[in-house]
Formats: structure tokens, sequence, C-alpha cells
């Protein structure tokens, strides 16, 4: 018998599962108590469902996925999550088959050209291909809650796509995405490092914006436990959010990137060629700096107005209340602060100030007192109608 805690956590293969990976494989957990076992599971589905019943004792989750969990829709039984801390900004992207993107180009080449590629390209082929009588072009997304489908989301209906009625979307789990674009099951998709850098390295795919110009710091991944597991064992809890703490301080560090991506390109893990990880890495994903862990309040409410925006939940939702349940800033700041002098900027981050409001790349201003009337105030949106 060791004497520590056993704990099973899951995961999906994504450069973003780094923090559960470094304070496995670098004996962070162990040094808090904790005897983790990591499951690298097939799907945000399976996540979603092996943590409600138990299976698992927490994840790596999707944020939105974490807030609508205990909501139980979709025929769901809720089971109401908690997330004491983000695991990442930025690191998800918006990439489209090779052929697609020469259509783009040939429709619209200023706005292919333009520093920021809006909708705008796909908005007038989507026409043209109206008139010929075509089908819809396919996306997949990872999860219907999830930033990349509030992501494509906004960004097709900023150029005045509804993605409701002009594309088809579809839910294909990340690992998958790649082969689905090559076989021309899907034209597009919005999708987390690697899985872009390797479209692109396999020559049939090309990224069309990345997160980190959607939505500079733009929220992600948290890591998920339920209210109840978290009730009976706060004291695992705590000693598992330090464990990532430190982890993530780990990976943010340049010059732990090479052993970090001889970690992630395991088959185990993430299985990916180290070289495409690499890139993944270079493309602005923080794991720890900018108070990347900090669970905001914000970005629950934003990811709830997306909810609201696209009709997910009903009208009398209480969304405040939703993210002040989920969303734990305390439980982060009081594991951060414990760390300590082993992760130097712990005070620093852990008492971060709140941001500035979250500046999208259309410009168009977040007020988190007001997000249900922010989701009201798009040409296209599902509110009223």
């Amino acid at each position: 018998m060791s004497g520590l805690a056993d704990l099973t956590l899951g995961f999906i293969p994504l450069t973003d599962c780094a923090p559960l990976v470094v304070a496995k494989s670098l004996g962070f957990f162990a040094e808090e108590g904790l005897e983790v076992t990591l499951s690298r599971e097939a799907s945000w589905a399976t996540i979603r469902d092996k943590v409600a019943v138990g299976a698992l004792d927490g994840a790596h989750m999707l944020a939105p996925m974490a807030l609508a969990a205990g909501l139980g829709d979709d025929g769901v039984v809720a089971a109401p999550m908690l997330a004491p801390l983000a695991l990442n900004l930025n690191g998800s992207a918006i990439t489209v088959s090779t052929a697609l993107a020469d259509a783009l180009r040939a429709v619209d080449p200023e706005g292919m050209a333009a520093e920021t590629v809006t909708a705008r390209p796909l908005a007038r082929l989507i026409e043209q291909r109206r008139g010929q009588g075509a089908p819809p072009l396919i996306f997949a997304v990872v999860f219907p809650h999830s930033m990349h489908s509030y992501a494509l989301r906004y960004w097709l209906a900023q150029a005045g796509v509804d993605p409701d009625h002009d594309v088809r979307l579809v839910v294909t789990p990340p690992p998958r995405v790649v082969a689905h674009l090559q076989s021309g099951g899907i034209d597009g998709f919005c999708v987390g490092a690697p899985w872009n850098a390797v479209a692109v390295s396999e020559g049939v795919g090309e990224i069309l914006i990345k997160a980190s110009t959607f939505w500079p710091g733009g929220p992600d991944k948290v890591f998920g436990v339920t209210q109840a597991w978290a009730a009976r064992r706060p004291d695992d809890l705590r000693a598992a959010l330090r464990a990532l703490i430190r982890a993530a301080a780990w990976a943010d560090e340049p010059g732990n990137h090479a052993e970090l991506v001889a970690l992630l390109s395991r088959p185990d893990h993430v299985g990916a060629e180290p070289e495409v990880l690499a890139r993944a890495l270079r493309q602005e994903i923080v794991f720890h700096r900018d108070a990347a862990g900090l669970p905001r309040r914000e970005h629950a409410l934003w990811f709830l107005s997306q909810m609201v925006r696209w009709g997910q939940v009903g009208p009398d939702l209480d969304l405040e209340a939703v993210a002040d349940q989920v969303y734990r800033p305390d439980l982060f700041r009081e594991a951060a602060l414990s760390v300590g002098p082993v992760v130097e900027p712990a005070m620093a981050f852990a008492d971060a100030s709140p941001p500035p409001p979250a500046a999208l790349f259309d410009g168009a201003p977040f007020d988190p007192a007001d997000a249900r009337g922010y989701a009201a105030g798009f040409a296209i949106s599902r509110v009223g109608g």
C-alpha cells in the first residue's frame, strides 16, 4: 500500500491536456499525495458521462460543457460540475480544406489576404453555391457546448452566415477531424491544437483564424469535477489543483518544451508527431502565465451568453447563479497561494485583477453584467425566436 489517494482522471488527446500529463509524468501528483491514473478517452461526451457517474474522478474538460452538465439538457441526467482551475488560454483555430481555401481565394482574394480573415469570403461563396444549387458546406465542432462551437458560430455569424441554416454543423471527436477533412466528409473544422497543425502538415488543411486572433487570451479548457465529488474529497481536490498549477507553470517554460513535446507525442498521450506538437506550442497556447489558471467569472458568463444566443438554454436561466456555482476562483486561489515558493508567480496570479472587457476580433464589447442583453444584441441570434 502506497498510502496515496487514488484518482482516475480523464483527458482527450490535445495539447492542452499537458498539465495533467506533466503532473503525472513528473511526479507532481505523487508529491501531493495522489496516485493518479490518466485515462485517454475517445470523445467529450464520454468525458462528461464518466465524470458524471463517477467512473472518472475528474477530467480535462471543455469549459462550456462543465457549465452545461448541471442543466440536464439533451436528455442527459444533470450532474452539477465545478471548474476550479482553467487549463489553458488560446490554442484552437478554424481550419478549412485546401480545396475550400482555394475556392475562398477565388471568390474574395482581398478578404483571404486580410490580416484577420473573417467569414466574408465564405459568405460570398455560400451565396454563389446557393445559386448553383450546391449542398451546404459541412463544418465540424468537437461538442455543442465548447469554445470551438461558439467561436465558429460567432465567426460565421459576424459575416452574416447563419450557422444553423447556411452551413451544416456536425460533431466530431478531435483526433478524427483531420481524417474526415482529408476524405471530404467535412469542409472545415474548429478544434484545439495540435489537430489544426496536423491538417496543415499533412497538406489537407489551411488555418484561417487562430483563437489568439479571435479572442486574444480567450478561455478554452478547465479541470472539471462533480460538485458532489468535491464535497466528499476536498483535500484530494486541493492536492490535485496544487499539482496541476505546478505542472502548468512547468509547461509554460520554453526551456521545458522539448521534454513536454516528448511527453505529449507518446501514443498513450496525444500521439501526434513531435514537430507538429512543437508548432502547436508556439501558436500562443498559454497554460500558466497571464493568470491563465484562474477560472474567471466573466469567461463563464460569455459562454453562457452564447448558450442563450444559440437557444441552448431556456430564457429564464439565472446565468449569474450558474456561473458562480460552477466557476470557483476561490478554490483556485486557495490552492495557488498554498503552493508558495514552489511556483514563484503563485501569489501574483492568485490575486490577479479582473482583465479588461473581452476584446474579440470584431471589437464588439462584452459586458458580463448584461450577458443576456449581449446575446440578444446580435443580428443573427436565436433569442426571441
